[in-house]
């Protein structure tokens, strides 16, 4: 599959390579990764001014229209220069689902700030033992006068140290596991009653520990159908993820094929090697595999097909383990110098590991395929 972009996407990729190339190279990456607040705010905004943050949203919202192919041709870029920025968390994952469950008030009021760049969210629907169940949710939110209280605790909340506000799946019926029962709280992240204890992920992000003691929360859509609102906004996020995965397998493919032309091994460059050229065609096989699987499942995503769901999941664990390929083989090609810190293969392949995990790994999206493909 070959996507014919129109000109106005055609000029979205472009600006986003430019000011990539221009601002966002891997020195001036790692100087924001090890910066104390771990992001850039001027990059933030910069994608902002862009427009890059009000693509994906409808014009009905304040958006540019672009819907999920304008989010695919951005995380593709994303993906090569590994953009530490939380455009999924807050425009992917917590935007997409205001526009789509959130009341009008709740939409004039929260979408126009992150198009601006002046918000930014974080959802937090993970627990200690839900894996990747949307619907094990044993945080606990009860009515209390006109609002709710929130009470429990979340797990590997990435973004949450930079975020303003976090949308937090709750149970207010139900026992855990029903899919009935969970709903959705816009929260205060600066709240009374929220801890929250931050740490660093292996790729270079922030993530947050969440404890809720008894905190006020927003009701955000439906109470007690969220499940189903967060299963689409998964699919939609399994679509931007996978494109910044493909991303990340071309620059791995690019640096490890330069670097066999120019690594001498016995006299001769590694790449005149006849083992090794097989060895990058698999490489390079995976990753136009992926590429065009992706590609399928963003204009699914699209399309709103009735099948995307169970294509997310086929393209979650087919691009997950052609991801693990061929970041194994590009650390490998380059010797021990692959997993050092000064070397951009090793932290393009911390990236790929952290999105295989990422609303399930390969091996759970695989038995999901199973059993979505059974019952239909």
């Amino acid at each position: 599959m070959d996507i014919q972009f129109t000109e106005e996407q055609e000029l979205l990729r472009s600006s986003v390579q430019r000011l990539l190339r221009d601002q966002y190279g891997f020195d001036a990456r790692r100087k924001i990764v090890t910066s104390e607040e771990g992001y850039s705010r001027s990059q933030w905004q910069a994608f902002a001014e862009l427009g890059l943050l009000a693509a994906p949203f409808s014009e009905d919202a304040g958006g540019l229209g672009g819907s999920s192919l304008s989010t695919m041709i951005i995380m593709q870029e994303f993906g090569r220069h590994l953009v530490v920025e939380p455009f999924v968390e807050t425009v992917v994952l917590a935007g997409g689902l205001l526009e789509r469950v959130g009341c009008a008030e709740q939409k004039q009021g929260f979408i126009p700030d992150i198009i601006a760049g002046s918000m930014i969210w974080a959802l937090a629907w993970t627990e200690k033992s839900s894996r990747f169940d949307l619907a094990n949710v044993t945080t606990m939110a009860r009515r209390e006068g006109k609002g709710y209280v929130l009470t429990g605790a979340k797990t590997a909340v990435v973004a949450a140290p930079w975020a303003d506000y976090l949308i937090v799946s709750a149970r207010t019926s139900g026992q855990p596991r029903d899919r009935s029962g969970v709903s959705l709280f816009v929260v205060d992240r600066h709240a009374a009653n929220l801890d929250l204890q931050s740490f660093k992920t292996i790729d270079g992000r922030r993530a947050a520990e969440i404890s809720l003691r008894g905190v006020t929360g927003q009701l955000l859509g439906e109470e007690g159908e969220a499940v189903t609102a967060l299963e689409v906004c998964r699919d939609r996020a399994i679509g931007a993820l996978s494109a910044e995965a493909v991303g990340a397998m071309a620059e791995l493919n690019a640096a490890t094929l330069d670097y066999s032309k120019t690594r001498k091994q016995f006299g001769t460059t590694i790449g005149s090697f006849q083992v090794l050229q097989h060895r990058m065609v698999d490489m390079f096989i995976a990753h136009q595999e992926a590429l065009s699987l992706m590609q399928h499942l963003t204009l699914s995503l699209d399309a709103d097909e009735a099948a995307v769901s169970r294509l997310a999941s086929g393209a979650k664990s087919k691009i997950g383990y052609a991801g693990k390929f061929i970041a194994d083989q590009a650390v490998q090609l380059h010797g021990g110098m692959g997993m050092t810190d000064e070397l951009n293969v090793g932290h393009y392949f911390k990236r790929i590991s952290s999105i295989n995990i990422q609303f399930g790994d390969p091996a759970f999206h695989v038995l999901r395929y199973a059993q979505l493909d059974a019952a239909a």
